[in-house]
């Protein structure tokens, strides 16, 4: 994988989150959405692909190999690995706002939920 790569994200990575700067050097693409459960496990927020879920707005980004490397490991994972502790790295679908599908990575936790944590408005810059 040494061309640039699409990823979609959703949390504080996004523009006006709290780890946004992490993006730096990366091409915005477009924004869209996903289907899938947001939920605020701490501090930020993890989300499970679901195909009946809610819709989560994000963005899509184009990374190198090295920027996807140190988001991987800003997610938890090994470096070249695909699958870590808390989250994996899955492929998945991107609606962009113009109905666009954008094939796009995005980190998927693979940790405990608490639905009573579920952010059904799947828009974690209104909870940061």
């Amino acid at each position: 994988m040494s061309d640039p790569q699409l990823v979609f994200v959703y949390g504080t990575l996004r523009r006006g989150g709290s780890n946004h700067f992490r993006m730096a050097g990366a091409e915005f693409i477009a924004s869209g959405t996903i289907t899938g459960r947001m939920y605020r496990i701490d501090w930020y927020p993890g989300l499970v692909l679901d195909g009946a879920g809610d819709e989560i707005q994000g963005e899509v980004y184009s990374v190198g190999p090295e920027q996807l490397a140190a988001l991987d490991v800003f997610e938890g994972l090994s470096a070249g690995e695909i699958e870590g502790s808390e989250y994996r790295r899955s492929r998945t679908v991107v609606i962009g706002r113009d109905s666009r599908p954008i094939d796009a990575w995005v980190w998927e936790w693979l940790g405990i939920t608490d639905e009573s944590q579920r952010l059904r408005d799947g828009d974690w810059l209104k909870h940061e």
